[in-house]
């Protein structure tokens, strides 16, 4: 493994350590406030704290290990209600997104499966003020295409993500809060693909990919 790979493998797990922090402390603070509260009432209250901090941070192990990892619990080939089941306890967490969901039955190549769930993570963390997030795959002539759509009275797309989707950005100046996009870009590539992102907006964000089969 060359010094590259070895620093952009480091970048994806900060990313990762990053998301994980949040939920992973408040299952800490949850066991202290436990020890020292006698009041049954407030027992319950972080009993709950502590269950529903560990759902999420188990949830989005089970997301990264798909989008992120090798996920040698999957074959070649993914089952879409997989994704769904991981994309929905993602947008569930905000409590602010509705999913739309189209996708056909039958089995996705799993990296088409990794780019999809990279993309709408992106879309997702664009929606701040939450909106409509739609997820479509289908077999066109170029290969599978993959195409995520998000909508809100606010898209906030950071400017270092953008220049990872579209390719304008070195290996170099990747950081860990753009490692995931330029990663989701190369898979693309890499498998006789492509990746596209729309053009600035407020109020939408379109995100495509071609991956042949």
């Amino acid at each position: 493994m060359s010094n590259d790979e070895v620093d952009l493998a480091a970048l994806l797990c900060s990313k990762i350590c990053h998301d994980l922090l949040s939920p992973v402390g408040a299952i800490n603070n949850g066991l202290e406030l436990l020890e020292d509260e006698t009041d049954p009432v407030m027992q319950d209250r972080c009993m709950n704290l502590l269950a529903d901090s560990a759902r999420t941070s188990a949830e989005k192990l089970k997301y990264f290990r798909l989008a992120f990892g090798a996920a040698g619990g999957f074959g070649d080939q993914v089952d879409p209600a997989e994704a769904r089941q991981l994309v929905q306890s993602l947008i569930e967490e905000s409590g602010k997104i509705t999913l739309g969901w189209a996708l056909q039955g039958e089995a996705l190549p799993k990296k088409v499966i990794k780019i999809l769930l990279n993309l709408v993570l992106i879309a997702k963390e664009s929606l701040v003020r939450g909106g409509n997030l739609d997820v479509g795959a289908e077999q066109g002539d170029l290969g599978i295409e993959v195409v995520i759509r998000a909508e809100g009275t606010r898209i906030a797309l950071d400017d270092g993500i953008r220049s990872a989707l579209d390719g304008t950005i070195e290996p170099s100046e990747l950081s860990a809060r753009t490692v995931a996009a330029w990663m989701t870009r190369e898979l693309a590539l890499k498998n006789g693909g492509d990746l596209r992102i729309s053009p600035e907006s407020t109020t939408e964000l379109l995100l495509g990919a071609i991956v042949t089969a």
